[in-house]
């Protein structure tokens, strides 16, 4: 059973910077590895995903203030969001992701870290 375990979200006014980890309990090296986001009454959605050799996709709303990279050797996923306001406020999830199909490899999601951004 492959655990997610994500960290690093915290409360921050707008404008700040948050690094949050995802750390897995298998090796992620073959796999795309992607973070997500739900907002209170919305559904699931894609922020951004990396692949094994480091090509990066990101969601149009995030382009150019967050960074998705990732440690092979450390099984760990980060995510590093800059420039933050409060439409980014969220709980934030990693998974893998099958970029054939963009379903998401494990079934069962983390815990997910808390992002809040006020004003």
């Amino acid at each position: 059973q492959v655990q997610l375990v994500e960290s690093g979200g915290d409360l921050v006014q707008a404008g700040g910077s948050l690094r949050l980890s995802c750390t897995v309990s298998k090796s992620i090296f073959d796999f795309t590895m992607a973070w997500y986001r739900q907002a209170p009454g919305k559904r699931r959605e894609f922020v951004a995903s990396a692949t094994s050799d480091g090509t990066t996709n990101y969601a149009t709303s995030v382009k150019g203030r967050f960074t998705i990279s990732r440690d092979n050797a450390k099984s760990t996923v980060y995510l590093q969001m800059n420039s933050l306001q409060p439409v980014v406020t969220a709980v934030y999830y990693c998974n893998a992701l099958d970029p054939h199909t963009w379903l998401t490899e494990v079934p069962d999601w983390g815990q997910g870290t808390q992002v809040t951004v006020s004003a």
